[in-house]
């Protein structure tokens, strides 16, 4: 069905989604993630009815990617998927799920479905984690207010798929490398210990629709 209206979505204007940060849940939209062949960090912030992450390969073409994976905070390792005909290792998903994933070309990965009924927030371990910013938080245009909000990061990363390398703002007092975020980036952030985000009582859009 994702893929039947997939054409007409994408003539929707990303920026709807600030537009309607107060809207019921029934609203449907997308974000858009263009990937590059290689490593391309990746989320899921829409209501999109996934269990699994095999749900998400099925919306796209067979061979367009061959792994998938989660940063997994308890072992500070990535837990992967792997495309053997069958995905090797599927793990679940849902709403505000990060994900990087091994693209075997160039295509846009897109989330599509209704607002989450509740924004996600993200329980943070002492290390690396992985987390989105919420649909809720068009407010935040650069990435040391989520340092400034959290209060624990020293790091704070986004995936640079053209040079399949991260790239980094660090706490000096300031957050030297500051870069621009927006709603719906995945971030990979360093906490020097554990932490809930966002804090603020969660900004609910009305009953989940199904």
């Amino acid at each position: 069905m994702k893929k039947l209206i997939l054409p007409l979505l994408l003539l929707v204007a990303i920026g709807m989604l600030a537009a309607v940060e107060s809207a019921p849940s029934d609203v449907v939209g997308y974000v858009k993630y263009p990937c590059l062949a290689g490593n391309n960090h990746i989320a899921l912030p829409m209501d999109q009815d996934y269990a699994w992450a095999s749900d998400f390969a099925t919306d796209y073409p067979a061979g367009s990617m061959d792994t998938m994976s989660y940063w997994d905070a308890a072992s500070q390792s990535w837990v992967s998927a792997v495309d053997l005909g069958y995905w090797e290792g599927d793990f679940a998903i849902t709403e505000g799920s990060v994900m990087m994933i091994n693209a075997l070309m160039a295509f846009n990965a897109y989330s599509i479905g209704s607002l989450p009924a509740t924004n996600a927030t993200y329980n943070l371990l002492a290390g690396l984690n992985d987390l989105m910013i919420p649909l809720n938080r068009s407010d935040i245009a650069l990435c040391g207010t989520v340092g400034t909000e959290i209060g624990t990061l020293d790091t704070i990363s986004e995936w640079d798929a053209a040079t399949q390398s991260w790239i980094s703002a660090v706490d000096l007092g300031y957050w030297e490398g500051e870069f621009a975020v927006s709603i719906g980036a995945p971030l990979q952030v360093n906490a020097l210990s554990g932490a809930t985000w966002p804090t603020r009582a969660a900004t609910t859009f009305g009953t989940r629709s199904k």
